[in-house]
């Protein structure tokens, strides 16, 4: 047999074993897209560069050759629930990975470099920073290291989204540890620059580079401005009930406020963040993982290595830092090929409030963050499809548009703008070629600063030709013109754009060019307002309230109660305006409350039901949004007192209160439903006779009126107080 035909039969026959390694260990029947590629050319012993985007089988990468190749392979990863999470996995899967971090015993870590050093580990995950002690280097010596694989290697650029100075350090500690150790680097998010800044720190300029398609075909990209955005979030979820989402918020305090406030709606949502105890934290992951609850909330440190194919929304409650983390976060939903809605609500204030996080980090880094949130902002900002521009962002050429995002479904405006781009593309030129977007904008609309002034360029030919236009339309136009590729960033020089050949051929020949304009966000909003204005005043269907009130007439003779006991006419308008069709609902309408609402509600619930039915009404219920807010400390407390047989005026005096401020507290809670027993405070106010007047007033009004009981009943007998000690003690016995 020929050589050649001996080394056919070999690749044949590890194509083989490693098709059955990955059927038997993982249980996948066909490697995805380039993955075989990118193992083989680990297992020859070759340096490899992984771009590919969240979701599409990174791990895997590393993972197989690991199961192949003789010794350990030191896996590096930036997070302690990412290395718990992929080491729980292999373990399902009977592989024995370890980690080696700061949660294990010194007892624990000695057992794992005993198991490492004998030989039985196959994968070990370590932090960076636990490299760069001595003790680590010492027993990693020891140790047969097949090859070094570098997880989420974007932490090594300082122009990355998630510089982590610790990485930088990486090559140094590889080479320390003797032989040439093959590396292999992986990331989900890498600009060109960030790619460049990878190699050149790893010394990898040599490494095989596999470098996969972005985009993500299966989700949803959508933005919406941050208006009414509890209630737009609580809709949003209830119209995706019993599906996996992951909230994103940036603060910890956030986190758990949106958590509380869906919890409160009827979510079965968990908080995650770095604040909680670690236990809590593993526990709300891993019962997200196993389906015991929906919603995930969470600042960016979940997710990262979780491998839950079903999330069918990311929700990104806050404005990211960055497009990268953005992307990132996003590609957490729809693992498993269906479709994943990724919605962002966005605030510019945000943006400004991110800016100010930065202001105390080191020059460099501050400038880059100040940029990353500019691309952030754009993305947000530009109505061209979603799916073009992060895919351009990672320097992928997107031709068309997607079709599924927001902005292909509900297109904004298009504009001619062949004069505009051709301006744009001269004033680029006429600069050098060696400027960003601002001053380019500046130059165009012919305004002065110290920059422009001391190159020279308030005497271009271009200057101030674009003074009809904003700053803003400026913007708009350049990012779009790098988007048609007649710009392109420049890789070396961040920030600086040139103009491309295509660009060139463009002030040859100019031709028609049409733009979409931005969203106007404030105006959008200012629309929306109106219409719910418009609804508002439109006010509540009369025909229902009318029923309502013929219903209440009718149950009220068959109980022998004046019809306001049961519910009130602003009550029955908000029915006739939301129209609640179940008893939860209806609870949470004003001036009803669980009480009345399971001793009266079920006769108006079946009318309403009835009604909405005849008359094919969407029900308004889903968008009347449950306070998280806590109030009820106070009121907890006086229903305490009270059930103690407190004086009233002791209560008002231990919280602070005056006596009508304390009034107030005490029928907000009667009039929630909740029977309040005032009978032994009432009895040293009023002897039993005029007890029975007031009592047998409100039982034969028609409304519950203290003006028009005083008017009834006559100021010189009875006080405001008294009668609304007797209407609270009324309504708890006849109506709660």
């Amino acid at each position: 047999m020929s050589a050649v035909n001996q080394e056919v039969q070999q690749e044949v026959q590890q194509q083989a074993d490693l098709k059955g390694k990955l059927k038997e260990v993982f249980g996948y029947g066909q490697f995805r897209g380039v993955q075989e590629d990118i193992i083989q050319n680990v297992i020859a012993g070759h340096n490899t560069f992984v771009i590919m985007p969240t979701g599409a089988g990174k791990s895997l990468c590393y993972q197989l050759p690991a199961l192949v190749l003789p010794g350990t392979a030191i896996v590096i990863s930036p997070l302690i629930a990412l290395m718990k999470n992929q080491v729980d996995q292999l373990n399902a899967f009977g592989v024995n990975a370890q980690f080696l971090n700061s949660t294990l015993s010194k007892s624990e870590m000695n057992r794992v470099k005993r198991d490492v050093i004998s030989g039985e580990v196959r994968l070990l995950y370590v932090a960076p920073e636990s490299l760069t002690k001595d003790d680590t280097i010492e027993f990693l010596h020891k140790a047969t290291i097949s090859f070094v694989a570098i997880d989420e290697a974007h932490c090594i650029s300082e122009w990355g989204h998630d510089f982590r100075p610790e990485y930088r350090k990486i090559r140094g500690i590889i080479d320390n540890l003797g032989a040439n150790v093959p590396i292999i680097a992986l990331t989900a998010t890498a600009t060109p620059k960030v790619q460049q800044d990878i190699q050149k720190n790893l010394q990898m300029d040599d490494a095989s580079v596999f470098k996969t398609s972005f985009n993500r075909t299966n989700l949803y990209y959508e933005v919406r401005p941050k208006h009414n955005t509890k209630k737009q979030l609580i809709q949003y979820v209830k119209q995706h009930k019993d599906q996996a989402g992951i909230v994103y918020c940036l603060s910890r305090k956030k986190v758990e406020e949106i958590a509380e406030l869906l919890r409160v709606n009827d979510v079965r949502a968990l908080p995650y963040h770095a604040g909680l105890d670690p236990h809590v934290r593993m526990a709300n992951q891993d019962a997200f993982l196993h389906e015991e609850c929906d919603v995930i909330v969470a600042t960016i440190a979940f997710g990262m290595g979780i491998d839950k194919p079903d999330v069918r929304f990311v929700i990104h409650y806050d404005t990211p830092k960055s497009i990268e983390g953005y992307y990132q976060e996003t590609g957490r939903g729809g693992r498993d090929g269906m479709d994943g809605d990724c919605l962002m609500f966005y605030s510019y204030d945000d943006i400004v409030k991110l800016e100010k996080f930065n202001k105390d980090k080191p020059v460099t880094e501050r400038d880059n963050g100040k940029q990353l949130l500019q691309e952030m902002a754009n993305y947000a900002d530009s109505a061209v499809c979603r799916r073009k521009q992060l895919l351009h962002y990672f320097g992928e050429v997107y031709a068309k548009d997607c079709g599924f995002c927001d902005n292909c479904r509900h297109p904004k405006e298009r504009f001619e703008a062949q004069a505009e781009v051709l301006l744009a593309l001269k004033a680029a030129v006429q600069t050098g070629e060696r400027f960003g977007l601002d001053h380019l904008g500046t130059v165009l609309m012919g305004m002065s600063n110290p920059h422009v002034v001391s190159y020279g360029h308030n005497s271009l030919p271009v200057y101030g030709q674009g003074s009809g236009h904003d700053a803003q339309f400026w913007h708009s136009l350049l990012r779009q013109s790098l988007l048609n590729g007649l710009l392109a960033k420049d890789v070396e020089n961040s920030g600086v754009i040139r103009v491309t050949q295509k660009g060139l051929d463009f002030i040859e020949n100019p031709h028609s060019m049409k733009l979409t304009k931005d969203h106007n966000y404030d105006e959008e909003v200012k629309e929306e307002q109106q219409q719910e204005d418009v609804q508002l005043a439109a006010g509540h269907d009369e025909a229902l309230f009318d029923m309502l009130k013929a219903l209440r007439k009718k149950v009220a003779n068959q109980k022998n109660l004046p019809p306001y006991v049961l519910f009130q006419d602003p009550s029955l308008k908000e029915m006739a305006t939301t129209f609640p069709t179940k008893m939860e609902d209806l609870a949470h309408v004003s001036g009803v409350g669980q009480g009345k609402a399971q001793k009266f509600g079920t006769p108006f619930l079946t009318l309403i039901k009835q009604y909405v039915e005849d008359n094919d009404i969407t029900t308004a219920a889903d968008v009347v949004v449950k306070s998280a807010v806590n109030k009820s400390k106070i009121k907890i407390y006086i229903i305490q007192q009270i059930d103690k047989k407190m004086d009233l005026e002791e209560i008002a005096s231990s919280k602070g209160l005056e006596m009508r401020e304390l009034m107030e507290e005490i029928e907000h809670i009667c009039y929630s439903g909740t029977k309040l027993n005032l009978g032994y405070y009432i009895n040293g106010v009023l002897d039993q006779d005029r007890q029975d007047e007031i009592y047998d007033y409100f039982m034969s009004a028609s409304t519950d009126n203290i003006a028009a009981a005083l008017k009834e009943l006559g100021t010189d007998d009875y006080t405001e107080e008294d009668l609304r000690l007797m209407r609270i003690k009324f309504l708890s016995e006849v109506a709660n």
